[in-house]
């Protein structure tokens, strides 16, 4: 006779799974006490329901829900063996995506899906409790609360590396007020570009650097030596979060509450790197950008060009280069406090310019100095 089990399907440890998820969902309720987004609980269990109570919206406000996923990063993590970090690569995925709207993240949930969680005796509950702690001080340092989420066992339909895989989804919702809604026209000519550091690869461009990897370190690339760290560890630097610290600039979804900062449009650096994702931010105005002292790639990145013999054209299009998100402000003075106030580097790369393209003056490895240019269309 089969069971459910013979399949990788212990529905038991699945209960478990949740339970260890949900524990980490409450640590998170706080984020939105007394706030939109407040979770309402009318019971307390890992499967009852959880909402926030939206009856008294004001005029204007606009909703929306955002999706992405930590893509092949979550193979880096199974390949390290350390998944307590992960979830900062889920949240700002999500969580920065909203802020590049105008808006305020505010809630969020997760579609885990693994081959199995195993079974009484033998189970993965620790990676599950690793991935949950992560999880909810991931959501502490955005300022969101977690409401839901989902734990499949799919078997050999989840691809990964070693005996447990997973891939990690989220979806977001975000509340903007219209007046407060990047819509690409509030963007002048003489706005500053200010960048936000980031000192690791986010989610994007990984797909590249594991084959660059294996191709020149052989299946077990993950293990080779690079400074104080493995190939691997240094993949898996976790993304930082700037979602709350733009808030705060931005003044969030209530109008009541005052703006820290004047910002006239913001760019999260994931795929397709500054020109793809500057260019889209300035693409309803009709400006270009002029880059001309971006920060330095990391060094993981710069060994990448190397081995993979990438050139800058074609790194800058790939990985962000150093830098999570560029605003556009006519007041880069305030901007960089509020970012030091958050302990986030920040620095003055460059600025709008009327010629309608991005223009990047090169920090990567293969052609230092050189500008590189990339059309807006």
């Amino acid at each position: 006779m089969s069971t459910y089990a013979d399949a990788g399907v212990d529905v038991d440890v699945e209960a478990q799974a949740a339970r260890i998820f949900y524990d980490a969902a409450r640590q998170t309720w706080q984020n939105r006490a007394g706030k939109l987004g407040q979770v309402v609980v009318p019971f307390d269990d890992f499967s009852g329901t959880r909402a926030i109570h939206v009856g008294e919206l004001p005029k204007g406000l606009f909703m929306n829900i955002g999706f992405d996923t930590v893509g092949t990063k979550a193979e880096i993590a199974q390949r390290v063996g350390k998944h307590d970090t992960l979830a900062f690569d889920l949240v700002a995925m999500v969580a920065d995506d909203a802020i590049v709207r105008g808006a305020e993240p505010v809630i969020m949930g997760s579609n885990l899906e693994t081959n199995t969680l195993g079974s009484a005796d033998k189970n993965h509950l620790d990676i599950i409790q690793q991935l949950a702690n992560g999880y909810a001080q991931a959501a502490n340092v955005a300022g969101i609360a977690i409401t839901n989420g989902e734990t499949a066992q799919i078997g050999d339909a989840a691809g990964g590396y070693g005996e447990f895989h997973y891939n990690w989804g989220a979806s977001l919702v975000w509340f903007a007020h219209q007046s407060r809604m990047f819509t690409g026209a509030e963007i002048q000519a003489s706005d500053t570009l200010v960048a936000l550091a980031e000192p690791g690869m986010r989610c994007n461009g990984l797909s590249l650097a594991r084959k660059i990897f294996s191709d020149h370190h052989g299946n077990d690339w993950h293990t080779q030596p690079f400074g104080d760290h493995t190939l691997g560890e240094e993949l898996l630097r976790p993304s930082l979060i700037y979602s709350r610290m733009m808030t705060e600039m931005l003044g969030g979804w209530d109008i009541n509450n005052p703006a820290a900062a004047q910002i006239h449009g913001a760019a999260h650096i994931t795929g397709g790197g500054l020109p793809e994702k500057v260019g889209r931010m300035l693409k309803p105005s009709g400006y270009g950008a002029g880059i001309t002292d971006p920060f330095e790639a990391s060094e993981i990145t710069k060994y990448l060009q190397q081995v993979g013999e990438v050139s800058d054209h074609d790194a800058y299009r790939t990985w962000n280069m150093g830098q999570g998100m560029v605003i556009a402000t006519p007041d880069p003075d305030t901007v960089q406090a509020i970012a030091t106030k958050y302990q986030i580097e920040s620095k003055i790369i460059g600025t709008v310019v009327t010629d309608r393209a991005v223009h990047i003056a090169s920090c990567g490895l293969i052609s230092p100095s050189k500008q590189l240019t990339y059309p807006i269309n």
